[in-house]
């Protein structure tokens, strides 16, 4: 099995109840909350070990909440190298209002990161033994963080032959094709931007990801259509997979969910094809689920299998 490392440079702890109705100046009683891990890189870590694959978790965490961030991930047993910073990690809240199933999500900013406390995080890279043989950026940059350190992170994977998998966005996502990458997962908006498009629908977005793809910037793209699945794109082939038809409950991780899907179907050897369906269907299975719960093992396998069935016999060349 591939050696398999998440980054996440701003991680969070996710906080989530029930509400039985949002109203403006009045005292909300709400249910018991539930805290998990979160940010990009630990929610795929959390989904790897959902299915069955160890990864290390290599992220940020300062004060109070970022011991309690430790310990979430150490009770779900994902192996953790967490590198210690002065601001405290972020919290997030998630509220569900019962009177009408509506969903609330509000996210905080996070702390600055010190200068010191970026280099640290590559020296953390740097002095992983073994050597990633995958290494998932994924999630936001906290505030005032230069783009161009994903550039740096996307230099060393390259340095040392570990095959990068980024979903970030804007000038971070452009810094880190610009080094080159294995994969990246934007959706339409991101990849018009990488090209430098007004905008881009699915008839044109094969063509623009062919275009990273040609000029030796990145081997797969896979372009998040949310609801209506992805489209794939490599130098060969181009494929839209269709999404199942799901009841959604909630969208909370399920792009991290998607990563960590086409993360596993890849190390086990899997096609292309094949693993950006399992992706999408972990991604299905956990909008499933509601507040910030990842799938369940069981629902993305049923999809996956659905998704398999249907699968033709090629892709478009």
């Amino acid at each position: 099995m591939k050696n398999v490392v998440t980054l996440t440079l701003n991680p969070a702890i996710d906080k989530s109840t029930v509400a039985p109705q949002i109203v403006p100046d009045h005292k909300i009683r709400c249910s018991t909350p539930k805290f998990e891990a979160g940010g990009g890189g630990i929610n795929v870590a959390r989904a790897l070990k959902r299915l069955g694959i160890d990864s290390k978790a290599v992220f940020t965490a300062g004060g109070p909440p970022g011991e309690i961030l430790q310990q979430l991930l150490t009770d779900e047993g994902v192996a953790i190298q967490p590198v210690r910073t002065e601001g405290w990690t972020r919290e997030n809240f998630i509220v569900v209002d019962a009177s009408n199933n509506q969903q609330y999500r509000f996210g905080m900013p996070g702390r600055l990161l010190l200068e010191e406390e970026q280099d640290q995080l590559l020296a953390t890279l740097a002095g992983l033994n073994p050597v990633p043989d995958v290494l998932v950026a994924s999630g936001s940059l906290p505030p005032g963080m230069e783009p161009e350190f994903m550039g740096r992170i996307a230099h060393w994977a390259r340095s040392v032959g570990a095959k990068l998998i980024v979903d970030t966005s804007d000038k971070a996502l452009q810094s880190a094709v610009n080094e080159g990458v294995f994969l990246l997962k934007p959706n339409l908006g991101e990849l018009s931007r990488l090209v430098g498009a007004e905008s881009l629908d699915t008839e044109s977005a094969a063509d623009a990801a062919r275009t990273i793809i040609n000029a030796g910037k990145c081997e797969i793209v896979v372009v998040s259509l949310g609801a209506n699945g992805a489209y794939l794109v490599t130098k060969d082939e181009e494929e839209h997979i269709a999404a199942p038809c799901v009841k959604k409950r909630s969208t909370v991780g399920a792009g991290d969910s998607m990563v960590a899907g086409m993360v596993f179907a890849l190390c086990q050897g899997r096609p292309v094809r094949e693993a950006v369906r399992l992706g999408v269907a972990c991604g299905s299975a956990a909008t499933m689920n509601s507040g910030t719960e990842l799938f369940h093992q069981d629902d993305a396998e049923k999809l996956f299998q659905w998704l398999l069935r249907r699968m033709p016999q090629t892709a478009v060349a």
